[in-house]
């Protein structure tokens, strides 16, 4: 447990041993299960006692592990559609972080993409903070959301925005520690916000993939994610359309529907599929096709741990992640020429793939590294 291997130090920042006594844990929304929440219940694992603050609280949305702990809200969660429509209620989340009562935690820990870490603790508590990316509708995706955007909303934008900007800067000060999940967020807050912060990967579960034997492996490609605009999944459907090689594409999103029509006949396009087809469609698959521009990217990770190799745009979180020549191969620029231009290439290269030296490389993204690193954080 956490709490032996801090008392097993003899100081943290002046902290008496069996330090932290009391954690906090604060995520912007619990509605669903994504790489966020994942960092949550490793977070909770490592402090099995912690308590869990959030604006806006689905229970039937979330893991057990979450379910079985503590939760509470802020007002944001109480508001009329607040679990459909969070989102339109972000200007009243700043206010809403303050106005939680933590007095007590001697351990903050908010998990920030959504506002998270705008809270106020006490002079005494050490707040550390985890960084899946400073909120990006405020930032570098701004123009994106508000072309995007309602009417009403694209009007509004620019006023209120322009005040979130200032609170989520003068709220990154209140943060005793950063940390970033990847270099790309490393900059990211270097840029948004002019700190500094350590880089601790996200937990990524390598142990439930596995790779197959080699006949098993098909010529089919994979591209898994969600389908709306800024994962670029048109990217892929154009450049196997040009191509004429197999895909198979899973998820869902606002793109579905105009995606199914695109399609040619070597395109296959699913909704979801279970966790054990999953696993073999990674195994399976001749090399994942990953287009979005992530923070991290967790489904690179999986698809090396299943011993495949993945061809991937060359910007984000990726650059952390894939090893170019030896478990994939990047493609410069997001465009549907610039992927075929990538696939071509792997077939030259893919005999050289070795798919144990992918398998080695994502178990350094598994959750021991991820634990090491925030004790690592609260320790320094």
């Amino acid at each position: 447990m956490v709490e032996a291997d801090l008392a097993a130090r003899p100081m943290i920042e002046g902290r008496p041993p069996g330090w932290p006594r009391r954690v906090a844990i604060i995520h912007y929304w619990l509605v669903t299960m994504r790489g966020g929440e994942r960092v949550v219940e490793q977070l909770l694992r490592l402090f099995p006692n912690a308590d869990v603050f959030t604006h806006v609280y689905a229970e039937d949305a979330v893991s057990d592990l979450i379910r079985g702990r503590r939760v509470t809200q802020t007002f944001v969660g109480r508001l009329p559609g607040a679990r459909k429509h969070y989102q339109k209620y972000l200007p009243l989340m700043p206010m809403a972080l303050e106005q939680l009562d933590l007095r007590g935690y001697d351990l903050v820990i908010s998990s920030e993409s959504g506002p998270a870490k705008g809270v106020i603790v006490t002079p005494d508590a050490l707040h550390l903070c985890y960084v899946h990316s400073p909120m990006r509708y405020l930032w570098d995706h701004y123009h994106q959301y508000r072309a995007s955007a309602g009417g009403l909303t694209r009007a509004l934008m620019p006023w209120m925005f322009h005040q979130l900007r200032g609170w989520d800067v003068s709220s990154a000060r209140r943060v005793d520690r950063l940390v970033a999940n990847s270099h790309f967020i490393k900059a990211r807050i270097a840029k948004s916000w002019g700190r500094e912060s350590n880089v601790v990967h996200p937990p990524v579960e390598v142990d439930l993939f596995t790779p197959v034997a080699p006949h098993e492996v098909t010529d089919r490609f994979l591209w898994v994610g969600q389908m709306t605009p800024y994962k670029r999944a048109d990217i892929a459907l154009d450049a196997f359309n040009q191509l004429g090689l197999p895909l198979l594409m899973v998820g869902t999103g606002e793109l579905a529907q105009e995606l199914r029509r695109r399609a040619g006949p070597t395109i296959e396009i699913v909704d979801r599929l279970n966790f054990d087809q999953l696993r073999r469609a990674y195994a399976t698959c001749r090399a994942l096709v990953f287009t979005a521009e992530e923070d991290f990217g967790i489904v690179p990770v999986e698809a090396m741990a299943s011993g495949r190799p993945v061809i991937a745009y060359g910007r984000g979180g990726v650059l952390d992640s894939i090893v170019p020549g030896e478990t994939g191969l990047f493609f410069p620029e997001q465009n549907a020429e610039s992927l075929a231009e990538a696939v071509r290439a792997f077939e030259t290269w893919a005999p050289h793939f070795d798919p144990a030296v992918a398998v080695r490389q994502a178990r350094t993204f598994a959750p021991e590294h991820f634990d090491a690193g925030i004790l690592a954080a609260l320790a320094a």
